[in-house]
């Protein structure tokens, strides 16, 4: 069954990629939809190594988003960020909540869990659609991160107040997460300078070094490592805008095959019979979740970014990680049952699928790099040159030529 299952997953991914490049559309929202006809038609089973790799994957994603975040933008943007993050998280998390024990019947612990996984916005789907598509380095897509920080700031906090309960261990990933965030923008630069450079890359496996020790306080603290993953990468963005080569090697090694891994999962955590039987509750769900985003997000949006409101408002509408975390800590807890579990996570999953289709069909922001293009022209003019060959390599790659 293990090699069974590498075999399956290793094609899906290279199919994945094919169709992803043929299509113009988002490797993660591939992988998403083939994660779901392989989990329900081609015998895939979530083995212990398969979410463990996801699992890893997911905070990968969140670090590499972190260390996409430009501090300087975001100290520029703090109020637009704020604002559109905060409502992002707050209009869906009370909208769901109230829906689901007013018009459902849900108890309100129940509804709690519900808004809160249905408020986030997915850092992995948010980060892996801006690389994939060229908006890292353009100011919207800088907004953008910093918006979804705070959103799932908000998320992974709610969570927290609401529900889990601190104990010692809980302590001691807080004092690691603090410790490791406070030290590494002080010690990396040294050990970059020092082991860079190398074909063995002792940097990156320093990276997952760390990011594994957070996984592990995480667990042992009742908690996640989402958070602290994310503001780590954020704290320690300046090395990576220094040192674009050593983003780029670790970029390869991520979305070669950890963090197909993730997306990939995250189909599989669809049953389509239990969708089938509880279709009509999705749609609703599905519906107030991307209302309330709007209803959070557009007008906000509007004011400060009018040519890219549809564009944010759709990216900062999908879920994902935490949202899924959410939802099976409600199930594990005995919050929700099974088929509230099942209808959520499905949930979650499509609003990581059509917000990110329509967003990159429709709505894609190409005059974003203009400005871009005015930014890294006086590096040209001291010496850089680019051929017209790159050029157009770049275009393909962006999908946006």
């Amino acid at each position: 069954m293990d090699f069974y299952v590498g075999i399956i997953l290793a094609a899906l991914i290279f199919i994945a990629s094919l169709i992803s490049v043929e299509l113009g559309l988002s490797a993660a929202i591939i992988e998403i939809t083939l994660g779901v006809i392989g989990g329900n038609f081609l015998g895939l089973k979530q083995l212990d190594w398969v979410e463990f790799i996801a699992g890893f994957g997911g905070i990968l994603l969140t670090f590499l988003a972190g260390a996409e975040v430009d501090l300087k933008v975001m100290r520029q943007n703090a109020k637009e960020s704020l604002l559109i993050g905060g409502l992002s998280f707050l209009a869906p998390f009370l909208g769901t909540m109230l829906f689901c024990h007013l018009f459902l019947g849900w108890e309100w612990r129940s509804a709690e869990i519900a808004g809160i996984a249905l408020s986030t916005t997915s850092l992995a789907v948010v980060y892996a659609v801006l690389v994939e598509t060229g908006l890292t380095n353009t100011k919207i897509g800088k907004l953008i991160m910093a918006s979804t920080f705070v959103t799932d700031f908000g998320t992974a906090a709610g969570l927290s107040v609401l529900f889990i309960q601190p104990n010692l261990h809980t302590l001691w990933f807080a004092v690691v997460s603090i410790a490791m965030i406070g030290l590494a923008p002080k010690t990396a630069p040294w050990f970059f300078r020092r082991y860079g450079s190398r074909v063995i890359e002792p940097e990156i496996k320093l990276l997952f070094l760390l990011l594994f020790v957070l996984m592990y306080f995480a667990h042992e603290g009742s908690s996640h490592a989402i958070l602290p993953a994310f503001v780590f990468g954020f704290f320690t963005s300046p090395l990576f805008h220094g040192n674009r080569e050593l983003q780029r090697k670790l970029r390869v090694v991520a979305f070669a095959f950890i963090t197909p891994i993730f997306f990939l999962n995250g189909g599989m955590n669809i049953s389509l019979p239990l969708l089938g039987a509880n279709f009509g509750l999705f749609l609703l769900l599905l519906t107030v979740k991307l209302a309330t985003k709007f209803v959070g997000v557009y007008p906000i949006s509007r004011l400060f970014i009018p040519r890219e409101a549809t564009y944010t408002t759709l990216l900062m509408s999908t879920g994902l990680t935490m949202g899924t975390i959410s939802s099976m800590f409600g199930f594990q807890a005995g919050i929700i049952d099974q088929a509230q579990f099942s209808v959520l996570v499905s949930v979650v999953v499509a609003s990581a699928i059509l917000p990110t289709f329509l967003a990159q069909r429709f709505f894609h922001p190409k005059h974003a790099f203009e400005a871009v293009g005015s930014e890294v022209e006086p590096e040209i003019l001291a010496g850089d040159t680019v051929s017209e060959k790159d050029q157009t390599s770049s275009c393909a790659s962006a999908k946006i030529c």
